[in-house]
């Protein structure tokens, strides 16, 4: 499927690499993409352009990996969780979105409601970002949307397992991660063994990035064997 011609990806589009715009074709082209990539490819960034073009609800899941600390931790659920949203704030950023006014967040909905006198359904034109944690994933359909799981590599099997079980036909779900850098140990990451599972699926495609944008730096520090 083609960009549209008069968006051009939000002027990303010229500066894809070979690479990245096999993995934006495919977003487009398929129902599933998992995507392999280290750090700094753009594969976030990209994702989220992709998903302001499909003029779907976005559904970006996140995982807490501190989640026992975290219910410890002063302030509401949602601030505790915000930490968690960076990757889609940068991503909104690139693509000069707002992201107070594209991420749904009932607390700041109602604070700006009640400054503006208005009802919360108002303010929330042009809301169409909803950061998710699995936590609360049991039970629900996911239908009609976009769906972005980040930073694949720390859900386990069980917890890739709850999310794809919820998805209909309807949805578009971008897999983002990276084998290399997880937070869990690597013996219970669900990424790598679900790429496997879906790769000869014809509604599935893998997609790997291999350049680092951030620089010199960045690039020679992934470089560095960790055990």
């Amino acid at each position: 499927m083609p960009l549209p011609e008069n968006n051009l990806l939000f002027g990303l589009a010229p500066r894809l690499t070979p690479e990245q715009r096999e993995y934006v074709d495919a977003i487009f082209d398929y129902q599933l993409v998992m995507v392999n990539a280290k750090a700094g490819t753009g594969k976030t960034t990209l994702a989220v352009a992709c998903a302001k073009i499909l003029k779907k609800p976005l559904i970006y899941i996140f995982n807490p990996v501190q989640e026992a600390i975290m219910g410890f931790r002063p302030g509401t659920q949602s601030e505790k969780e915000s930490i968690y949203h960076q990757p889609l704030i940068d991503a909104l950023l690139e693509i000069n979105e707002n992201p107070v006014q594209c991420i749904y967040n009932e607390e700041v909905l109602a604070n700006e409601a009640i400054r503006r006198k208005v009802s919360v359904k108002r303010v929330m034109d042009g809301i169409w970002c909803y950061p998710k944690s699995p936590l609360f994933l049991r039970g629900t359909n996911l239908k009609d949307m976009t769906i972005i799981i980040d930073e694949c590599q720390n859900f386990t099997a069980i917890e890739l397992r709850k999310i794809f079980t919820r998805v209909h036909d309807s949805c578009k779900v971008i897999c983002i991660g990276h084998s290399g850098q997880t937070d869990i140990p690597s013996s219970k990451s669900g990424f790598v063994p679900y790429m496997e599972h879906f790769k000869d699926q014809p509604y599935c495609k893998i997609i790997t990035l291999s350049k680092n944008f951030r620089g010199e730096l960045a690039n020679w520090a992934d470089k560095f064997q960790t055990v």
